[in-house]
């Protein structure tokens, strides 16, 4: 059975690429080969690739950059726009970042995709972020004044994108980073890193509008979904979640001026082996005006062994000692959320904490058809509320609502 399975994969990576490179065709090819990429491994290809980029940037209709089967080493590239036509990115080879740091200084990006309209990266290849000769140099889960390390794949103010049907390995960091952005989808792509990876979130979405993220499956250290502020209009379907920390919204409130968080809708998700399962994080204190979070829908969502389901935490600050600030209570204002269908296994007896700021209380919360059982059997689950200003219930409720 092994080995069918891996016959089947091995086809279905052939097929993409194959397909792909058919698509291509329609338009002009820019293969990496041809503008001098080595593809053994150890010589840097970034100028081979910019070269085909910027040639293919300046076609009009749909050009396509192809990477062949091989293994490419890239230093930090930036693949800037605007471009005349639309851009195919046909990765069908390995990609590997340079070990450790000393590559990226002034850089936090490997791979940045900026100010292009009209993008498709595609074609069964690797992105190897190469995260463990970093991981150790992460001080950011200890200090708060840390140097970020660099993410892996950024689209920054880019508009009808798509990655589709890559893997995204071991990043340094972020996994992939959707920023400024408008009209992006991420579907069916492979994010892996081991659970102790630091802050290696799968996809990360910030200031950003219309993203879809589908039919995908994020194995991490940290958020397999991260929604930041300004994020509006985000669809989560189809992502199969764990190890990591969840799916979150947050964590917002730290920064003045964050924008608002509103119209989430994650759903038809199983969630395996996380320390979280759907959670809003919000840090303590805050400025005016607040940030607010209205119009998130989590349901259809499958929960596997998850130590917390269902959680809002306004008391977010994950430092051992806070500033005076983040003693007070959160400003955002969490409205109009709204938890349906959640079922399977809770890891803790608390399987549903709406922990909400005393400032500023949670208000339109419901809880709808959620059964969410301890793992132990014959140990009720329990939920717990703080600062929730009423709320709508209704179907089955294990545990019994504390609304």
């Amino acid at each position: 059975m092994p080995l069918r399975l891996a016959a089947l994969l091995l086809l279905a990576t052939t097929a993409t690429w194959t397909a792909g490179v058919t698509a291509a065709a329609a338009g002009r090819v820019f293969n990496v080969s041809d503008f001098g990429a080595v593809a053994d491994g150890r010589t840097d290809d970034s100028e081979a690739f910019l070269r085909a980029w910027t040639e293919a940037c300046a076609t009009p209709g749909r050009p396509a950059v192809v990477v062949p089967r091989g293994d490419y080493l890239l230093h930090p590239l930036v693949f800037r726009g605007p471009c005349r036509g639309y851009v195919e990115v046909h990765v069908g080879g390995v990609l590997r970042a340079p070990p450790g740091l000393a590559a990226f200084r002034g850089c936090r990006e490997w791979v940045h995709f900026s100010s292009i309209d009209g993008l498709l990266v595609t074609g069964g290849g690797t992105f190897d972020g190469r995260g463990a000769t970093a991981w150790p140099l992460n001080e950011c889960p200890q200090k708060r004044d840390c140097r970020l390390l660099p993410t892996s794949i950024k689209l920054g103010l880019v508009r009808n994108a798509t990655i589709t049907g890559v893997t995204s390995l071991d990043s340094k960091f972020f996994h992939v980073a959707v920023v400024g952005s408008q009209d992006v989808r991420i579907h069916g792509v492979s994010i892996r890193a081991p659970r102790s990876s630091p802050n290696t979130d799968g996809v990360h979405i910030q200031g950003s509008s219309n993203v879809r993220v589908t039919d995908s499956a994020v194995a991490t250290g940290d958020d397999c979904v991260s929604v930041g502020p300004g994020s509006s209009d985000v669809l989560v379907s189809g992502v199969a979640c764990g190890p990591g920390h969840g799916i979150s919204v947050g964590s917002l409130g730290r920064y003045p001026g964050e924008g608002d968080v509103r119209r989430l809708r994650v759903a038809n998700c199983t969630v395996a082996g996380t320390s979280n399962g759907v959670r809003i994080k919000t840090w303590r204190g805050g400025s005016w005006p607040p940030t607010a979070v209205a119009g998130l829908v989590f349901e259809d969502i499958v929960m596997r062994k998850v130590r917390n389901p269902i959680i809002i935490d306004q008391e977010y600050c994950p430092y051992p000692s806070c500033r005076e600030s983040e003693q007070r209570p959160s400003a955002v204002r969490i409205s109009d959320v709204k938890f349906r269908n959640i079922r399977g296994e809770s890891a803790t007896k608390v399987a549903v904490k709406l922990s909400c700021s005393e400032a500023s209380p949670c208000r339109e919360l419901e809880l709808r058809d959620i059964d969410l059982r301890y793992v132990k059997r014959g140990v009720a689950t329990q939920s717990r509320c703080a600062h929730v200003a009423g709320g709508v219930v209704g179907g089955t409720l294990v545990p019994p609502s504390c609304i």
